[in-house]
């Protein structure tokens, strides 16, 4: 298969779909398929839709390109939508309305988690082949190889990463917990650390900053740590709980969004009334939460032999696909022309092979 994933990846620490991509890419092409990020070639079978909207960074092609593309240069594609985004993670009114206008060019829908599957099941999303997908990350970076458990009479080492310095990411118990050391009861008890992007003019008085990391570098940071803290609301699914997990910490996680599918049996979760308790319980259990995500199972490699079957399945039904589609594809010679002079001065740039 030639599939294009619709992400311009980036170097360096990036935001989770940037990771997805990567990890997607490195499967898809470890198993014998072609990968591209460009809608350039004519006999390209799978196009995935991560990034519609046009003013992302992220975005290798909007749901508007894949439309011309299929009218002009290959109907034949079969076109899924991955979504991974919605207005109630960043308090927006404007996400929801664009993904189920660009969701119109979608032959099937790949959700991160159930909780925004029920978010645009709600909005009454096309009904299409759907499925959902949890997010996982690279197991030879992020593993627990090297960890080393907390030994006796250590602080409790808390870490958190985002990249993404979004105040909804769990700042306001990251405060709190900063606010708390101020305390020697808590001060002789835990440390923390918070490895990313703050939001504008946000300072830590007592919590250890680390800029953004990726890769290797990050995995090492948080193997230096015990407990992976998580306080990110409506989270659709996020990839920094599962590379703290895959590394080995148990998690304390916020009971807020797709967060909870990822986590649940792999640490203790907790609320904005209850925060406090559920640490302290975390401290309590430590050494019993720490047996438990040893057997934790998120990770790329399943998340990417998720998505390659349903690719595939995809394929065996391609005619009957293809037949439900409406007519909104209808070719017209005028179109063709317009396609092809936009094709030859504003051709996509090629991105990374």
């Amino acid at each position: 298969m030639k599939i294009s994933i619709g992400t311009n990846i980036k170097d360096g620490p990036w935001g989770g779909g940037n990771l997805f991509a990567i990890n997607l890419t490195n499967y898809l092409r470890g198993n014998g398929h072609e990968v591209v990020y460009d809608l350039n070639d004519s006999n390209i079978d799978i196009i995935l839709m991560t990034e519609p909207r046009k003013t992302s960074e992220s975005s290798a092609f909007t749901n508007y390109d894949i439309q011309k593309y299929l009218t002009y240069k290959n109907s034949s594609a079969l076109v899924v939508h991955r979504i991974n985004e919605c207005d109630e993670r960043k308090t927006t009114n404007y996400v929801n309305k664009y993904l189920l206008n660009a969701n119109k060019v979608a032959d099937a829908t790949i959700y991160v988690s159930s909780w925004i599957k029920s978010i645009f099941d709600n909005l009454e999303i096309e009904k299409k082949d759907n499925f959902v997908v949890l997010a996982g990350a690279n197991k030879k970076i992020f593993n627990n190889s090297g960890y080393k458990s907390r030994e006796k009479n250590d602080k409790y080492k808390i870490v958190t990463h985002h990249w993404g310095g979004n105040k909804n990411k769990g700042f306001d118990i990251y405060e709190l917990l900063d606010t708390l050391l101020d305390e020697k009861k808590w001060s002789n008890l835990i440390e923390f650390k918070y490895i990313g992007n703050l939001p504008k003019n946000f300072k830590f008085k007592n919590v250890k900053h680390v800029k953004p990391l990726s890769g290797q570098l990050l995995a090492d940071e948080i193997k230096k740590s015990h407990i992976y803290l998580t306080a990110s609301l409506n989270e659709p699914s996020g990839n920094h709980h599962i590379e703290g997990a895959q590394c080995g910490l148990p998690l304390l996680y916020i009971e807020s969004g797709g967060i909870p599918e990822y986590c649940i049996g792999y640490g203790i979760g907790f609320n904005n009334t209850n925060f406090l308790d559920k640490l302290s319980l975390m401290i309590e259990n430590y050494e019993k939460e720490v047996i438990k995500v040893k057997t934790y199972p998120r990770n790329s490699d399943l998340m990417s032999e998720e998505f390659l079957t349903i690719f595939q399945n995809l394929i065996d039904k391609k005619d009957a696909i293809i037949e439900l589609r409406s007519n909104s594809y209808k070719y017209s010679t005028l179109g063709a022309l317009n396609y092809k002079i936009s094709e030859k001065f504003h051709s996509p740039k090629k991105l990374k092979k």
